[in-house]
């Protein structure tokens, strides 16, 4: 069998891969914080027909580059890129990005920690910070009823107003937490990371200390991902993938002629 036919597959198979990444970048662009993610590729082991350095003529020459054959690609990690992009103004007191470095932490059902980037937060029957599934922000804050106004500093102090008073009180400081590896980070949807082996444990600070980025009130984090960038992405991919179809053809078609020749 032709070695073109399975190589061409492998070429085939990853590019689907990469048009199922690049499909989950373009239906997260309007994703509150979503970061992109790319496929990194690999060639894979090669069949050597003559060793680089074989020596030739009793050791008086030696071939110099040899002979080898590559036997296709993989895709060996898909990357998830932590850039930021811009950020939407929206008014709502409750609405925070993250101008720089860090996570919020969210409290799960099962009382995991987990990492997020979206911003776009809600208030429970309790009064309670909460994301918009209901997960609980980390450290919890609760909100008085009485409350009027809410101030969220840079440095992640939170301040309310109360109906009738005139100075503002403090209810405490949203921490936010960085790793060193981001993209080691294990996604599990709803905006939510988890810590993995490979993202390290988090680093615990207020806003705007130990490398952490500042918090902006009424602002939320934008997606990072360049429609015309995936879309050209998507075009070689495309083409790719219609190079490799071709090749498998054109080895069908060479097997066809040699099958079908006469004595």
């Amino acid at each position: 069998m032709m070695r073109s036919l399975w190589t061409s597959a492998t070429g085939m198979y990853g590019q689907q891969v990469n048009i199922d990444v690049i499909s989950n970048n373009l239906a997260n662009v309007n994703t509150t914080g979503f970061k992109k993610s790319r496929v990194d590729f690999k060639d894979l082991f090669y069949q050597v027909l003559k060793f680089p350095g074989t020596p030739l003529k009793g050791g008086e020459l030696e071939i110099p580059t040899g002979s080898q054959i590559g036997l296709g690609v993989k895709p060996d990690a898909i990357f998830k890129i932590f850039s930021t992009e811009g950020y939407q103004e929206t008014q709502n007191p409750l609405d925070l990005a993250i101008e720089g470095d860090g996570f919020f932490q969210i409290e799960l059902i099962d009382g995991t920690t987990a990492y997020t980037r979206d911003g776009s937060f809600k208030i429970d029957s309790e009064g309670r910070i909460v994301t918009s599934q209901g997960y609980r922000l980390l450290p919890e804050i609760t909100i008085p009823d009485d409350t009027v106004s809410i101030s969220i500093g840079k440095d992640g102090v939170v301040s309310i107003l109360r109906a009738g008073q005139t100075n503002a009180e403090e209810l405490g400081t949203i921490e936010l937490v960085r790793f060193i590896n981001p993209a080691g980070l294990r996604s599990i949807g709803d905006n939510l990371y988890l810590e993995t082996d490979a993202s390290g444990v988090p680093i615990l600070g207020n806003p705007g200390e130990e490398g952490l980025g500042t918090i902006l009130q009424g602002f939320l984090e934008s997606s990072n991902v360049n429609i015309v960038e995936e879309m050209v992405k998507m075009i070689i991919a495309q083409r790719a993938y219609e190079v490799n179809s071709r090749a498998v053809q054109t080895s069908d078609d060479m097997l066809s002629i040699a099958n079908n020749l006469k004595r």
